[in-house]
């Protein structure tokens, strides 16, 4: 943290300052400026430029379409403005053309939110120095299947899944996680989405014997559930996964009721100093903004030590730890979080926080 600390504490002054950099790196910062995306594209500008200013580093703004056939025109311009690393990158579809000459170009690339791993397939076997702090598209499956080997192993669990893509795989993915460690569900079931009860499917749970239940679905039809086994007098423990970040309503979610989610990062011990420098600069710490605090960080501390010990700041991404707002980030030899960031919370006083530890 030593070095972490003294950047953290300039930031509000710089941030509020809005001052050009002098010496420092120059950090390409991709991210949609119009159209659909435009307010996911402003959450990652705002914290590029914040984490860049915070290293004195020059930012380069470079527009994302979001398009087909467009990442040759996102690289043209990073390789232009001679960016020595390029961050943020909210789409595929801006990947797959951009990492190929960005790597002739020597131009490493950090996402915050592509999660595919088709692309980091492609991207290991040619090459091309991609890296993300999103997670993997499978870390969710893999994280709730930890949770449930830990804590549910020895009770009937059920799971149920929305019907949707997304649901659906995230069910299929636990199931063969389970049945990889020898544990068999006593119910599966594919669910009615939108209904206003669920009550024939809370009696064919407990008609099971299910005492554990895992969704993979929305967080409303999660919450009318967690209502229907209530009213019904059925216990269970009811488990969703990432899609339960969601607005609480039209029915409040049931206090107890868990998520394997991302943590929101603004309530982090390691995020308030930062979280209140960017709110003193007018920008509220959400979404896509303290990941990518985080990844200009990272791209100041690997470009500067690259430079110093002269070896590629590809190279140097990979095995370091690096001390960030959101906590302590390494990418593996697998371009990938060495840490799986998603965690086991629970609905409590209105928010989603760490379970209370068992008592003995």
């Amino acid at each position: 943290m030593n070095r972490l600390r003294p950047i953290l504490l300039s930031m509000a002054l710089v941030f509020a300052a809005g001052s050009g950099q002098a010496a420092g790196i120059n950090i390409g910062l991709v991210a949609p400026q119009n159209g659909t995306f435009a307010p996911l594209g402003a959450q990652i500008s705002a914290g590029g430029t914040f984490g860049a200013n915070a290293g004195r580093n020059t930012i380069t703004p470079i527009d994302e379409p979001c398009s087909e056939n467009s990442g040759q025109m996102v690289a043209d311009a990073l390789i232009k403005a001679k960016v020595q690393i390029a961050i943020g990158f909210l789409c595929s579809e801006t990947l797959e053309g951009a990492l190929p000459p960005l790597k002739d170009a020597g131009i490493p690339v950090i996402t915050v939110s592509v999660r595919s791993h088709i692309l980091m397939e492609d991207a290991l076997k040619n090459g091309w120095p991609f890296f993300r702090l999103a997670p993997a598209d499978s870390a969710e499956a893999k994280r709730i299947v930890g949770v449930i080997l830990q804590n549910w192993a020895a009770q009937p669990l059920a799971l149920v899944d929305d019907g949707t893509i997304h649901g659906r795989e995230l069910i299929d993915a636990v199931r063969t996680g389970l049945d990889d460690n020898g544990l068999k569900p006593v119910f599966n079931d594919t669910l009615r989405p939108g209904q206003d009860q669920q009550i024939g499917l809370v009696r064919r749970l407990k008609k099971a014997g299910a005492t554990a239940l895992v969704v993979g679905g929305d967080r409303s039809d999660v919450a009318i559930i967690a209502r229907d086994a209530a009213n019904e007098k059925i216990p269970l423990r009811i488990m969703g996964g990432d899609a339960m970040r969601a607005a609480d309503q039209p029915l409040p979610l049931a206090d107890g009721v868990l998520a394997v989610t991302i943590p929101d990062y603004a309530s982090l011990p390691a995020a308030a100093e930062t979280a209140n420098a960017l709110r003193s600069g007018g920008v509220e710490p959400e979404g896509y903004v303290l990941p990518t605090v985080a990844a200009a960080l990272i791209a100041d501390q690997a470009v500067t030590a690259a430079l110093a010990e002269k070896v590629p700041v590809a190279a140097k991404l990979v095995g370091t730890t690096w001390q960030t707002p959101i906590g302590p980030i390494s990418f593996g030899s697998d371009h990938e979080l060495t840490e799986n960031p998603y965690r086991l919370l629970e609905w409590h006083d209105h928010r989603f926080q760490p379970p209370p530890a068992p008592s003995n």
